[in-house]
């Protein structure tokens, strides 16, 4: 049974969907290299500083193939670590914790990856009072353990899916008419979470008073953000969106508005470089 828990998400069938994607009907070189009573005593380790993310899950590949291993996790999720810091030590039988290697190392390269860039973009907009967002920019399949790394990297989830919020875009926008169309449609279908994307000034007013609940102020510089926010007075949270990158953010969120919300957390996130080598006590 995992003792990693997450809402909706099930990690013992994804450690088993991973696990038969990669290990198939076998793993022929350890099979034919290893001993079957082969011990590997092994350490986990970060070549570069990361934000830690997926421990736990890691440790749940390990435990599929041999229930018996020893596993000592080393450092807390959410924790900035510097370069060559061991992150687990474990010691099992070596057939099975080397098959169950690059399932472990790919999902904790992944997430730490996702939250160490996250950790930097929390960073930029120190001070500014705005709250960082994630998207639903995320690899199919893996929203839910790419949403968890954000927040160990210091973000807030945005919505999850299309279920638990509406969000009014430009294409929905232009097939209902207008925006006071869409938002009222929304609001006529008992819809309590409303964002609407604007992209102009002059959306603000139909928006708000058609009973939009939030606003995402779309590819907006910051003079124009600083205007939008003034004309929004604080009525409901503002959210910067499109073409943030970690040089901009700092302007961008030093405008006032409530939220800055950066796809490329789960879309760009390049993997952090953690191996697992054979280590004896």
């Amino acid at each position: 049974m995992s003792v990693f828990q997450l809402d909706g998400f099930d990690l013992d069938a994804f450690v088993a969907a991973t696990l038969a994607e990669d290990v198939g009907s076998g793993d022929v070189t350890a099979q034919a290299v290893i001993p079957p009573d082969a011990v590997f005593d092994g350490v986990m380790d970060s070549r570069d500083a990361v934000v830690v993310a997926g421990l736990p899950i890691a440790a749940a590949f390990f435990r599929a193939l041999d229930p018996a291993v020893e596993i000592e996790i080393l450092a807390a999720e959410g924790e900035a670590v510097a370069a060559g810091s061991d992150l687990m030590r474990l010691r099992g039988n070596a057939r099975a914790l080397l098959t169950a290697e690059r399932s472990a190392l790919n999902t904790v390269q992944h997430l730490s990856g996702i939250a160490t860039m996250t950790r930097a973009y929390v960073d930029a907009m120190t001070g500014s009072g705005a709250i960082l967002l994630d998207t639903r920019k995320t690899i199919p399949g893996l929203r839910r353990l790419e949403k968890y790394a954000t927040r160990m990297g210091g973000a807030q989830n945005h919505r999850m899916g299309l279920w638990d919020a509406a969000m009014i875009k430009d294409n929905h926008v232009a097939v209902a008419g207008s925006v006071e169309e869409a938002v009222a449609r929304a609001v006529r279908a008992g819809i309590g979470a409303i964002i609407v994307e604007v992209d102009r000034i002059d959306q603000i007013e139909p928006a708000l008073a058609a009973g939009a609940t939030h606003l995402l102020l779309d590819n907006m510089g910051p003079d124009l953000l600083r205007e939008a926010v003034g004309l929004v007075a604080g009525r409901v949270p503002t959210e910067a969106s499109g073409g943030v990158r970690l040089d901009t953010i700092a302007a961008i969120a030093a405008t006032g508005v409530t939220y800055v919300s950066v796809g490329r957390l789960t879309q760009s996130a390049p993997a952090a470089d953690i191996g697992l080598d054979f280590a004896p006590a």
